[in-house]
């Protein structure tokens, strides 16, 4: 299995707090595009599969924002932003969100405050401000990575934005959505078909593992 060092929010290479003062924390493999899921310690599930309610995978799901604002930081800033700066490209990527990798505008806004409810922006349902800002990050960028379906990028940007913002979601859109992000992240992007048959075993009640049997299959499946 191919695997790729994947650092979950807090990490530093030096061991030491980032830009918000989070602390360091451990190193986490995960899959690369075409190797396949990795079983959560905490879960049992898939890696990812059981955010939000897994601390472990809703950790790895804010990783994949976080690491593509840190890759944003480095590329385009170098290694000595501080905290001010930050939020100054914070509000710079926020206010051009069309020019920026989801990832980025994603990570910009978890930076911004909210000035109605407090919060980081975007992330409350049924704020009026973060509604606003929650609607507009879908105009960044979204590009495929190389060997997977047109569209597999789409797929994950939407499935992660629900992961992460749960409120006004119902019970059986987010078990569908989280179930299906680790075979996503691999590289698996369902058909209409498929994504039909999915949805019907969903709502018949089915249960979560047979659910994740289902897609295990559906991904496996040649062609």
């Amino acid at each position: 299995m191919r695997v790729s060092a994947h650092k979950v929010p807090g990490d530093d290479p030096a061991g030491v707090p980032d830009a918000r003062g989070r602390p360091p924390r451990e190193v986490i493999m995960r899959s690369t595009v075409g190797g396949p899921p990795r079983r959560c310690p905490s879960c049992g599930g898939w890696e990812y599969g059981g955010a939000p309610d897994c601390r472990r995978c809703a950790e790895l799901v804010e990783a994949i924002v976080e690491e593509g604002w840190r890759d944003f930081l480095l590329r385009e800033f170098g290694d000595r932003v501080t905290p001010t700066d930050e939020r100054t490209i914070a509000e710079m990527v926020a206010d051009e969100p069309d020019r920026h990798d989801w990832r980025v505008v994603d990570a910009a806004l978890d930076r911004l405050t909210c000035d109605q409810c407090g919060g980081p922006l975007g992330r409350r349902a049924g704020c009026p401000r973060c509604d606003l800002a929650h609607g507009l990050r879908y105009v960044a960028r979204e590009t495929d990575r190389p060997g997977v379906p047109p569209g597999n990028e789409h797929a994950i940007r939407v499935n992660v934005s629900v992961v992460r913002r749960p409120e006004g979601i119902s019970a059986s859109e987010m078990l569908a959505r989280r179930l299906l992000l680790p075979a996503m992240l691999a590289g698996f992007l369902p058909t209409t078909e498929q994504a039909q048959r999915l949805g019907a075993l969903v709502k018949r009640g089915a249960r979560p593992e047979d659910i994740a049997t289902a897609i295990d299959e559906l991904a496996a499946a040649p062609g």
